[in-house]
């Protein structure tokens, strides 16, 4: 009879280091070779390092799409998504295009998936949720003097370039309090042309509201619906 092996308490038969049932169902790798891609590394070796164990070559998960659905692998295995199947659904339409629309990849019903933004003020940093999965994070200025609000919010309203109090614009700006005074917008543009620069992010700057980057303010504001959670801690 052949000697069993297990990986945490799971049947491992290639000896790998990565259980069978994970294999399979997971990473979608060989449970009967342990160098599922031929490349001289073990499944396991590269998985812990980053590296996607379906590609000979030296890519790394988060830069691998190996069904080409628009969802790098990185992220398939976050959503729990189907890395060699572009629909895992069976809907009609590619992973990525429903995570990008912000709809569940593993339901075909049409489910939304939840989105949150959550700011640190610590770190000055803007994190982006979807479906409970960290998408992106970016560097924020908040308020100087500590005058940016902490606690649980939400996006009130939205205007693609607010006009501001304090005599300049504020491009993408998506109010987070009921009053308007606070919010999240790009870098701000005073009626001269001239913009605050990037150089001030990751560092309180601001009167109080929470500016971000050109092309990630754009890209939130894009994203983002009235309603959703924003949290700052």
């Amino acid at each position: 009879m052949p000697e069993l092996v297990f990986a945490n308490g799971l049947l491992d038969s290639d000896m790998d280091g990565v259980p069978d049932r994970d294999e399979i169902e997971v990473y979608e790798t060989n449970p009967n070779s342990g160098d599922t891609d031929g490349d001289g590394y073990s499944d396991w070796l590269e998985l812990n390092t980053g590296y996607s164990p379906l590609e000979a070559r030296p890519v790394k998960l988060a830069e691998s799409d190996f069904d080409q659905d628009g969802l790098v692998d990185s992220l398939e295995l976050k959503f729990k998504t189907k890395i060699k199947n572009k629909d895992s659904d069976g809907d009609g339409y590619d992973d990525g295009q429903e995570v990008y629309g912000g709809f569940d990849p593993l339901q075909n019903s049409g489910a939304k998936l939840q989105k949150r933004i959550d700011i640190s003020l610590y770190s000055q940093k803007l994190f982006y949720f979807l479906g409970g999965v960290m998408m992106y994070d970016y560097p924020v200025s908040s308020g100087l003097f500590d005058t940016t609000p902490r606690g649980k919010f939400s996006i009130q309203n939205k205007h693609p370039k607010a006009w501001s109090s304090y005599g300049l614009w504020m491009p993408y700006w998506m109010a987070i309090t009921p009053d308007g005074r606070y919010g999240i917008h790009e870098l701000p543009i005073w009626p001269s042309g001239y913009r605050e620069g990037e150089d001030h992010l990751g560092a309180p700057a601001s009167h109080g509201c929470v500016r971000v980057g050109t092309e990630a303010a754009e890209k939130i504001y894009n994203l983002t619906e009235v309603g959703t959670e924003v949290n700052i801690y």
